[in-house]
């Protein structure tokens, strides 16, 4: 008999033990969505199969509405900027930058475009729920699974006795890392069934930092060719 209930036993557990999800979003959603403007030192780690292939680091600015900027300072300069009509990718060493519209952006960087709108979770996430066999930096945390909006077609959806597989769509699985306590976003993690995965790790949080507008709006620097992501090679342009 008590071998019988053992596993319940266990089940009780996993289940009283379980973050309260809509609880830990409110407080994330709180947290940021008093400010205009957001500013925070980020590191981006980028892996093939579990193995660290390139970090990257700098500073990235999230401006209402639907505005941000990602500065990379390390190991080289670079620039990703969404103006809210266009995404815009500087590499200054190549003398080239990219344009495709913000709504056009698969960069993996657009789900924390929520940083920059309502601060909104649902807006970017159809579901949200803890995730399996993830395990957070800290004990102070917890890392939620997100299903993207964009994925939670009815072919995808399941009965909430069945939970879906923890991957969106094409496959991509999105982790949020918050503190639990204050709402903080900590790490947002996306991976792929292909092995493919990116981290962006967050520190030194601040809210409505005072800085020029003229930082969302992107100007080509002379003789940089700008070439038009959505349309065929050979249709950019040179800005003179």
């Amino acid at each position: 008999m008590l071998a019988c209930l053992q596993p319940l036993f266990f089940l009780f557990l996993t289940v009283t033990s379980a973050p309260d999800v809509k609880i830990i979003v409110h407080r994330l959603e709180a947290r940021y969505r008093s400010a205009r403007t957001l500013q925070a030192t980020f590191l981006e780690r980028y892996t093939e199969n579990g193995r660290v292939v390139r970090i990257e680091a700098g500073i990235a600015y999230f401006r209402r509405p639907g505005k941000m900027r990602w500065e990379y300072e390390a190991p080289e300069k670079n620039l990703f900027l969404v103006d809210g009509k266009s995404a815009w990718f500087y590499v200054p060493a190549d003398h080239t930058v990219t344009r495709v519209p913000a709504k056009e952006s698969t960069d993996w960087r657009t789900p924390l475009a929520l940083l920059a709108g309502e601060m909104k979770v649902s807006r970017v996430c159809a579901r949200i729920r803890p995730a399996i066999n993830e395990t957070p930096e800290s004990s102070d945390n917890v890392v939620l699974f997100c299903e993207l909006r964009s994925a939670g077609s009815e072919a995808h959806k399941q009965s909430s006795q069945e939970p879906s597989p923890q991957k969106g769509e094409g496959g991509e699985a999105v982790f949020f890392e918050i503190v639990k306590d204050s709402g903080e976003l900590v790490r947002v993690f996306v991976r792929d069934p292909g092995g493919v995965g990116i981290e962006f790790h967050f520190t030194n949080w601040q809210a409505d930092p005072h800085i020029d507008e003229s930082l969302f709006h992107f100007h080509a620097p002379p003789g940089v060719a700008i070439v038009n992501g959505e349309l065929p090679a050979g249709n950019g342009g040179i800005n003179p």
